[in-house]
């Protein structure tokens, strides 16, 4: 097998993980907006591109926790024949990679014990990622409690972070920088009944200096706000947008307005 050299796969690194740390040093916020292959369809995967050329998203997050591969690719496919915006995959298996992507959250759960998400699933994609043109952005996943039972913490069989120990997602994601993960992931998963608690995003974004991604039951704007300011470099919307596409507008509204009163109070 041939593989690349190590020069070659650290340069895959830079580019996107460079542009999202600048924008943490400069207080800039993000918007991601992830889309499920098992429920997005042409239509309206359209609609949701239409909407995104006038109110502009920095990233598509695109996976899920039970994903086809063919639904995967041809939506892939069709964000990328219609739209400039970064593509990340957002895998839950080594099967899920896709070289049509931009790059890859590279999810390591770290707020579970099972070994096969925290480095298993990992060693099997390793030599895929490797010949690749992905760029990698190692990523520790903590998955929180938001009231019910998410099909990411079923399928992992790991048990979520409590609710309300903020103390513990900040020593999980500490501990999770010190291992060398570039970013951080909050998430409360799909279908969260309540968005993770601004007390947690608070404490791990003091606990840590890597960019800090938070997802999950953010469906107004009064909670992402609140995620925005307790230190969320990237809010992640997904479900919302599937209901109510028109989501997307007020969302990407309310990162400009915050990232215009960031500059103006300069």
């Amino acid at each position: 097998m041939n593989l690349p050299t190590t020069t070659t796969t650290r340069m895959r690194l830079t580019s996107l993980y460079d542009a999202l740390s600048k924008r943490r040093t400069h207080g800039q916020k993000s918007l991601a907006v992830l889309l499920d292959p098992d429920n997005v369809d042409e239509v309206s995967c359209q609609q949701i591109l239409e909407l995104s050329e006038q109110h502009p998203v920095d990233y598509f997050f695109v996976g899920g926790s039970l994903v086809m591969n063919s639904r995967q690719a041809a939506l892939i496919r069709f964000i990328k024949s219609r739209s400039a915006v970064p593509v990340l995959l957002f895998p839950s298996h080594s099967l899920h990679l896709d070289d049509q992507a931009d790059g890859i959250l590279l999810l390591s759960l770290i707020s579970g014990r099972n070994p096969d998400f925290l480095i298993g699933q990992h060693v099997i994609a390793a030599p895929l990622l490797r010949q690749s043109s992905l760029q990698i952005l190692p990523t520790g996943y903590m998955l929180v409690d938001t009231g019910r039972q998410t099909t990411a913490s079923y399928i992992s069989g790991t048990t979520p972070l409590p609710y309300d120990k903020p103390g513990i997602a900040a020593c999980t994601a500490m501990a999770g920088e010190q291992l060398g993960l570039r970013l951080m992931y909050l998430d409360g998963g799909s279908g969260a009944l309540y968005p993770v608690a601004p007390a947690m995003i608070r404490a791990v974004r003091q606990a840590v200096e890597v960019p800090l991604i938070v997802g999950g039951g953010i469906n107004t704007i009064e909670k992402a706000q609140a995620a925005l300011q307790a230190g969320a470099d990237v809010i992640v919307i997904g479900n919302q947008i599937e209901k109510e596409p028109a989501f997307l507008a007020d969302m990407a509204r309310t990162v400009h307005q915050f990232n215009q009163s960031r500059i103006l109070t300069e």
